[in-house]
């Protein structure tokens, strides 16, 4: 078989490819070679956001986009995104008031703005917001944005992509890809180190950090285009404020910091911007970034924010086309796309750059690209279309959840409201039939056998990091002992391992 699409990368814009040319009717074979959403797409800040510091560097169209786009993914997954109402506080010595102003009037009427409330002034004196920062700070601006869970985000746009006829295969390395007649022949290896011969029509390079390095090692080019790798890291605090509201701070140097409240117990500082040398395959956070952050909110709350209330440090590898930019955090943050078609040659497309926020209008500019390619493809239809478990508006979230309550009252609402959130109308069928805890199987703190076995089966979910870490954040709260318990029920079986040297 020949494919019509064979897409390395299995982060946010590969999987939103994946989906977008499934539902047009086009066959698709996409290679991750780690787990998906195991690079970029799941060390963002978990914002779906305009970028309201984006305006000063003149990128309205990008601006503009992104705010379109947060009311269309809300409608598409409310389950895991929703909206938070940030709150910037204002001192002398940074951007003047009546700046701050004109940019948040920009920021509310861009994107055509229907579901998320508009700004609002903020007196700090008097206002909950107020009391966890000093007093130095009198008022400010409250405005509108959403968070997202983004690992889940690109399994569900996997799992749709899946459902509409797309190969989605993990553990998979791309190692070669060369043009024949009529298109590409690809070798991909395994996760048993099984090779494998693939053909398509188009490549789609769509592998994040990696995307210099495939076109140089894989496909063989000379002069590949070079990305710009930004290092944004993030701290996870013990929580800071009771209320629901999160901070974005500008800092002296330019930059700005969010504090938002984080899996219940928690608050997550973020983000740094810097150059990035190394391999992109884990970078990790620098003295260098701790000291900043810390530094950076503690200018605005009144308790300082100290290296022993810290309880987990990320970092991730934005992948920018090198724009010339001289600081990090003035890189573009577009995407750009470039098509290399040399005469008689098969087409070869390459994702640089993007936001997570922008991932479905990549998707289509993407599809938009290669169209020539492939005159029976379907229109544009994501714009609309609902994510696995997103079937429901969002102002139904809470009574969507009661009803849960209602028909499984063993579990407790705290859990109970996590796997809503996690899995929408999806949780329903997870617990199907359950009458008591007993009948999800073995627990693992507050992740049942039956929860594991979904993503085992249905998210391709292979280690206890997986699950732990990009399928959910419930390594920030299992204990060491339901941890290693997990581990130990993941771990394939001898006779597992020896098919899988075997090829089997």
């Amino acid at each position: 078989m020949t494919y019509d699409l064979f897409i390395i990368g299995g982060g946010v814009n590969g999987c939103g490819i994946a989906r977008d040319a499934a539902g047009r009717g086009l066959s698709v074979f996409l290679a991750e070679q780690g787990d998906l959403a195991s690079g970029t797409s799941s060390a963002s800040t978990k914002l779906i956001h305009g970028g309201l510091r984006y305006l000063e560097h003149y990128e309205f169209r990008l601006v503009r986009e992104a705010l379109i786009e947060r009311e269309v993914l809300l409608r598409a997954a409310p389950h895991i995104i929703w909206p938070l109402r940030f709150v910037l506080p204002h001192h002398k010595g940074l951007r003047p008031w009546p700046v701050l102003r004109l940019g948040l009037f920009l920021y509310d009427h861009l994107g055509g703005r229907r579901i998320l409330p508009g700004t609002r002034s903020v007196d700090l004196r008097r206002d909950v917001t107020g009391e966890p920062l000093k007093p130095d700070f009198t008022r400010g601006y409250e405005y509108s944005d959403c968070w997202v869970e983004d690992s889940r985000l690109v399994v569900l746009n996997a799992r749709d992509a899946q459902a509409k006829g797309a190969v989605i295969r993990t553990r998979t390395k791309c190692s070669s890809a060369r043009r024949v007649e009529g298109g590409w022949e690809l070798t991909v290896t395994g996760d048993g180190g099984i090779e494998e011969k693939v053909r398509a029509r188009v490549l789609v390079n769509a592998a994040g950090p990696w995307v210099s390095q495939v076109l140089g090692s894989v496909v063989g080019r000379n002069d590949p285009d070079r990305i710009r790798m930004v290092k944004g890291s993030h701290l996870v605090v013990e929580r800071l404020y009771d209320h629901d509201r999160c901070y974005i701070f500008q800092n002296a140097d330019g930059r700005i910091c969010f504090a938002i409240p984080y899996e219940q117990d928690y608050t997550l500082i973020g983000t740094t911007d810097e150059d990035h040398k190394g391999e992109p395959g884990k970078p990790e956070i620098s003295e260098a970034e701790t000291d900043y952050l810390l530094a950076a909110v503690s200018e605005y709350f009144r308790k300082p924010v100290t290296r022993d209330m810290v309880r987990w440090a990320y970092s991730g590898i934005r992948p920018l086309y090198d724009d010339g930019a001289s600081k990090a955090q003035e890189a573009t943050r577009d995407y750009v796309l470039k098509l290399d078609h040399p005469e008689g040659g098969a087409p070869l497309l390459s994702v640089f750059g993007g936001k997570i926020t922008t991932f479905r209008k990549l998707a289509e500019s993407a599809l938009e690209k290669v169209a020539a390619f492939f005159p029976q493809m379907g229109k544009p239809w994501t714009a609309s279309a609902a994510l696995p478990g997103g079937d429901f508006a969002y102002a139904e979230v809470e009574q969507r959840i009661s009803v849960l309550s209602r028909d499984y009252p063993f579990l407790d609402q705290r859990n109970l409201r996590r796997l809503f959130r996690a899995y929408g109308t999806d949780a329903e069928r997870i617990l199907a039939g359950a009458r008591s805890a007993a009948d999800l199987g073995r627990s693992f703190g507050p992740l049942s056998e039956r929860e594991v076995d979904w993503l085992r089966e249905r998210e391709w979910a292979r280690t206890a990091e997986d699950i732990l870490w990009r399928r959910s954040k419930l390594g920030l709260h299992l204990n060491d002992q339901e941890q290693d318990a997990l581990r130990a029920h993941m771990a394939p079986s001898p006779e597992a391992k020896e098919m899988k040297r075997a090829g089997g």
